[in-house]
């Protein structure tokens, strides 16, 4: 009896002690088979973006929801992963998958009503949960979990398992995995980081938002400091390392900087050919474009067009502050920081608002915390705009919201956001190779590409195309054509009454053709057309790559009034540049997928192999040495400042200054730069190729043959050098030296007649 009374007591303990136990078990069988496959991490495939690459093979572009670098585990450095253990689970390699105390404490915190905020995810439990799981925060996920951390720990290996969270954790800012947040935070591989680098992203895990160095840095700096702290207790630092990673200043890279040059509109363009190709599996599968830009090429030009713009917004004067804010209602940095965020950002030119302001002197606070002081040369441009005797909405006052830059000096000056557009595009006149394209002045502010989408009138940059098709027709550099009024009907012109004039409103008289290319002497362009007809010009372009379409065959095409986009002037100058041959501008070099498979590979036509032999190449070496006359002394002369003797090129402007632009080559390099408003208007009456374009090409082209020996040009078989007189005759005691077609060459009177369908002499046609 006195048995009976403890049995019983000790039956129900058992019971209780073992039922919990059995309906585990029976829950662990049921669940067990239920679990998902762990296919997707032994065969791991996570969504990779679109990667675009220079010609070097440098990053340029990315385009996908999700940022990866995917990494092995064994090129991870040593320092990384112990961040990453002594911020996450500081006994991964001893234990295995599960922390139970710690979901015990999780799940009495659950069962109880608790906050929630009890957890103890190892790390193979947040790849089990990353993988297969939600985040939400119940019993029954816990659960899961933890069954799946004991399969995932059977069927793979510590470093698997660790290589998988190392890739596959998100650390804010679109970035998944270490690799990928090392460049995006610090914009270096992970070999590259420092200790205070790996534990500042080690800390990102528990809450990339709130601990993101971007965007919260004092949180992030404590979350820093907590890492730090235990990697120096589990001896993965010294003493000194632990010293020195606390005061080592964090410096997260600016969202500017997130590529080593600015090609948005040439990324924007493969993008666009690969959705165009693959759709949406081009964001995904880890797909590698490579380019034919070079990134000396890219940073030149981006920077040639930044100037050239800023530096005709400077000629045309200041308009005034962009907004302005009460600073006496709400003047804390909080408030301010809010008001600027309607302020987007472009590269250089940094929102501000106006802390005080005087006739010689400005306080500002600039978007993201910095106060300034400008003063002197720096207040120069808006120095009207200081004054009480301008309007309001043109004066800066404290509360005026201003874009300011920094100088080369390191001061800072006053700027604005420009109105003008602009575009530069170059590349290699052999094969079409596209070496750098910038489509507009900044790609934030505007996504209108206009190498590509532009169609402007070229105005006298059509001109070498217009002479090229009269060599065809018997003219030579030395036919003497007059530079004289002319008045046409609405019927010859097919439009309305046209009286053209030059540009400087001046007439020369009879001139030889090669002296009328050089100062592009307009009425001289009217009679060459007239004499080799419209008609035989607009279908003679077409070699060159333009559209007939675009160019009415009337008298104004000499003139430049039809339509092209700046890179079918690449391609058409490209011909001249490169011995007559048509090419075919290229901007993809090949694509990879993500194993490094090539998909697509370019096969462009090349100049002397297998390339259509467009014109002549007597004709082409013949335009190449107007042209060249053109930079030496004509239009184009400034870009003597360079310092060759190898550049050609001709510059065009529209009438009334609506476009600009300047076309130009080195044997290795032909650059094509425009520059006018998107909705046409004068750029002012000053404003020529001349003047606002060619500075864009000179910036580019000083910069990128700067090591590049000068190159002479071979004059062809077939072709005479001879002596002429100013008339064009030939005189073997003359002063001048012209190239002619043997068939053309000159003799002691006038050249012979140049269009075999008249029986009129040149003389005859046009003096």
């Amino acid at each position: 009896m006195p048995t009976r009374r403890w049995l019983l007591p000790l039956i129900a303990v058992l019971t209780l002690i073992l039922l919990p136990v059995l309906l585990f078990g029976m829950a662990v069988m049921l669940a067990y088979p239920t679990l998902p496959s762990l296919d997707i991490l032994t065969d791991y495939h996570p969504k990779m973006p679109l990667r675009v690459y220079s010609a070097e093979g440098t990053l340029i572009g990315e385009f996908g929801e999700e940022r990866r670098a995917l990494v092995k585990i064994a090129d991870v450095p040593s320092n990384m992963k112990h961040a990453i253990l002594a911020a996450e689970d500081d006994r991964f390699y001893q234990h295995g998958g599960v922390d139970y105390m710690g979901v015990l404490r999780a799940a009495i915190s659950d069962l109880t009503g608790g906050s929630n905020k009890q957890g103890a995810s190892t790390i193979t439990m947040q790849v089990a949960r990353n993988f297969f799981l939600s985040k939400e925060k119940t019993f029954t996920r816990k659960f899961n979990e933890m069954l799946l951390s004991f399969k995932i720990e059977h069927y793979l290996s510590k470093d698997e398992i660790l290589q998988l969270y190392i890739n596959q954790i998100y650390l804010g800012q679109r970035a998944y995995g270490f690799a990928a947040a090392s460049q995006v935070y610090f914009g270096k591989p992970l070999n590259q980081l420092s200790i205070a680098e790996d534990a500042m992203l080690a800390g990102l895990p528990k809450a990339p938002s709130s601990y993101n160095p971007v965007v919260n840095p004092k949180r992030a700096k404590l979350r820093q400091l907590y890492v730090l702290r235990r990697m120096h207790e589990l001896h993965y630092i010294t003493d000194a390392q632990y010293k020195e990673a606390q005061n080592a200043p964090i410096v997260p890279k600016h969202v500017s900087q997130e590529f080593p040059v600015k090609a948005d509109y040439l990324t924007e363009m493969v993008r666009q050919a690969m959705y165009d190709k693959y759709q949406d599996a081009a964001y995904t599968q880890g797909i590698k474009v490579y380019t034919t830009i070079r990134l000396q090429d890219q940073m030149a030009a981006y920077q040639a067009v930044r100037k050239g713009v800023l530096e005709y917004d400077r000629r045309h004067g200041y308009r005034g502050p962009e907004g302005y804010v009460d600073l006496q209602k709400d003047g804390s940095e909080e408030s301010m920081e809010e008001a600027l965020q309607d302020s987007t950002d472009n590269d250089d030119l940094i929102p501000a608002i106006v802390l005080s302001a005087s006739s010689n002197h400005i306080q500002a606070y600039c978007k993201g915390g910095e106060r300034i002081a400008i003063s002197g040369e720096g207040l120069r441009f808006a120095q009207r705009s200081l004054s009480d005797k301008v309007a309001l909405n043109q004066r800066i006052v404290p509360g005026s919201i201003i874009r300011v830059e920094k100088t080369d000096q390191g001061t800072w000056q006053i700027t604005q956001l420009p109105q003008v557009e602009a575009a530069f595009v170059s590349g290699n006149p052999k094969d079409g190779a596209i070496y750098s394209l910038v489509g507009g002045f900044d790609f934030n502010q505007n996504q209108f590409n206009h190498v590509t989408q532009a169609w402007r009138q070229p105005g006298s940059s059509i001109k070498p195309f217009i002479y090229s098709a009269a060599l065809e027709k018997g003219f030579t550099p030395a036919t003497i054509i007059n530079d004289a009024p002319l008045v046409f009907s609405a019927e010859q012109t097919g439009s309305a009454p046209w009286e053209p004039k030059n540009y400087e409103g001046t007439y020369d008289g009879p001139m030889r053709m090669r002296e009328a290319l050089v100062h592009s002497k307009n009425l001289v362009s009217i009679r060459i057309l007239q004499s080799i007809t419209p008609a035989y010009a607009q279908d003679y372009i077409t070699k060159f790559g333009f559209d007939a379409a675009k160019h009415p065959p009337y008298l104004t095409m000499a003139l430049g009034a039809g339509s092209v986009t700046p890179l079918q002037m690449l391609a058409g100058y490209s011909v001249f540049a490169n011995g007559g041959f048509r090419i075919y501008p290229y901007f993809i070099q090949r694509v990879e997928d993500a194993q490094g498979h090539v998909l697509s590979q370019a096969h462009p036509v090349v100049a002397n192999e297998n390339a259509e032999q467009a014109i002549d190449v007597r004709n082409a070496f013949t335009m190449v040495s107007m042209m060249q006359d053109v930079v030496r002394r004509g239009t184009g002369s400034h870009a003597m400042q360079l310092g060759r003797q190898d550049l050609a090129g001709k510059t065009g402007t529209t009438s009334d200054s609506v476009d600009a632009w300047f076309c130009g080559f080195q044997p290795t390099v032909v650059g094509i730069a425009w520059i006018g408003f998107d909705q046409p208007r004068s750029l002012g009456g000053h404003e020529t190729g001349a003047i606002a374009a060619l500075p864009i090409w000179m910036s580019y082209m000083g910069k990128v043959l700067k090591n590049v020996p000068e190159a002479e040009y071979t004059m062809p078989d077939n072709m005479d050098a001879v002596r002429i007189n100013d008339n064009g005759r030939r005189d073997d005691n003359g002063s001048r030296v012209e190239y002619f077609y043997k068939e053309n060459e000159p003799g002691a009177q006038p050249a012979p007649t140049p269009n075999p369908s008249s029986g009129t002499s040149i003389k005859d046609q046009l003096l």
